[in-house]
């Protein structure tokens, strides 16, 4: 009887989180699917084991209120009412309203905001030298974001203030500072959202907090998929921007003429969503183990995206890749909803920056963020000439 392949890969190591890649490519070439000891679950590190576990509903996404519960119970609310959290058909019933909005035609009428958003943003950084996480990157998607759901632009540094204490809580160990400061964040962000709701009750408006207000889901779970909305479309749309626009200043590249193709490379090149976990409702065979009922397991979505069994030169940025069969969004039923939003919004931002500034160069070593599940830069100096 064959053993059980096993990893000891530590995640949360320096040099892992400064670049995981090399270390994924050991692990994929070792073995598809490998029992991680350390955290008593199964990591998935090849292309087609990532896949088959997303789309497989035996291993489902089940939400398991975080300890201590009464402490963190601003927190958990937010995550046991929302899609991402639960499976069919709980799932099917908070994702339908939802997308019934997206498909409204709300991401469509705001591309032309987001072009306009983005030129007002250039226009005011120094040429000379700015940090384009901070004074562009960061700033953009939240806007779009805030318009989308209708909330007044007044509490836009504190939305992102609550999106990143919020996600930070997803890394491999939060430490106590980390969990009160989420817990806080939870507190104010609900508290804003209901606030907002109430006011779209009497007064419909043309967004879609008004449209979520008119459906048929309880006041915890228009509050949940608010939050949801802002921190994936927020979360994703800065690392993706920041992670491929440093990749290819530090190799000279440009995003050429098809700029949605090389959104996508960027997409695929350095996820920005890196682990996504699953439990087991019954036992599973995938990449050659058995996930025992009970068992979590855990697929490495930046791993996926530099297999080369899929992907031919899988280390290298290639601006107009085609194909380009990335997981960075998911597959199967957890697809992200906001996919369409945040593919939109990175073509139109690309687009603004290198038309501003075509002299774009980095001006310093950017700064990571020194996560791992959400990797991403802290800041990312450049300068350039208009």
């Amino acid at each position: 009887m064959p053993s059980t392949p096993t990893t000891s890969i530590d995640l949360s190591a320096p040099d892992v989180v400064a670049d995981p890649y090399p270390f994924f490519a050991q692990e994929r070439a070792a073995a598809p699917v490998a029992w991680h000891e350390p955290s008593e679950r199964w990591l998935a590190f090849d292309h087609a084991s990532v896949s088959a576990v997303q789309r497989d509903r035996r291993l489902g996404r089940l939400w398991r209120d975080k300890e201590p519960a009464a402490y963190l119970a601003p927190f958990n609310l937010l995550h046991r009412n929302q899609m991402m959290e639960n499976e069919p058909p709980e799932h099917t019933r908070l994702r339908r309203p939802v997308a019934q909005a997206f498909g409204r035609g709300h991401i469509e009428r705001l591309r032309p905001r987001v072009g306009e958003l983005a030129r007002r943003l250039l226009a005011e950084v120094d040429p000379a030298g700015f940090d384009v996480i901070g004074d562009y990157a960061e700033p953009l998607p939240v806007l779009v974001i805030a318009e989308l759901l209708g909330v007044p632009a007044s509490y836009v540094p504190q939305l992102r203030d609550w999106s990143q204490a919020i996600v930070r809580m997803y890394e491999v160990d939060p430490g106590p500072e980390v969990v009160d400061a989420a817990v806080s964040a939870a507190v104010d962000f609900a508290g804003l959202v209901r606030e907002l709701i109430g006011e779209r009750r009497t007064r419909a408006g043309d967004d879609l907090l008004s449209d979520l207000a008119a459906t048929e889901l309880s006041e915890d779970e228009m509050v949940a998929s608010a939050v949801l909305l802002l921190n994936a479309g927020h979360e994703a749309s800065v690392n993706v921007f920041g992670n491929g626009l440093t990749a290819m200043l530090r190799r000279g590249l440009r995003p050429g003429p098809d700029v949605p193709r090389c959104v996508e490379e960027m997409l695929r090149f350095d996820s920005a969503l890196q682990l996504f976990e699953r439990t087991a409702t019954e036992p599973v065979e995938v990449g050659g183990v058995t996930v025992e009922a009970g068992q979590k397991i855990a697929v490495l979505l930046g791993s996926a995206n530099r297999d080369p069994a899929v992907f031919d030169r899988p280390d290298e940025f290639l601006a107009g890749r085609d194909p380009n069969n990335h997981v960075a969004f998911g597959v199967g039923v957890h697809f992200c909803l906001g996919a369409p939003l945040a593919r939109m919004e990175l073509s139109e931002s690309l687009a603004a920056l290198w038309s501003a500034f075509p002299g774009l160069r980095l001006a310093g070593e950017p700064t990571s963020r020194g996560t791992f599940v959400l990797r991403g830069f802290h800041r990312v100096p450049v300068g350039g000439t208009r």
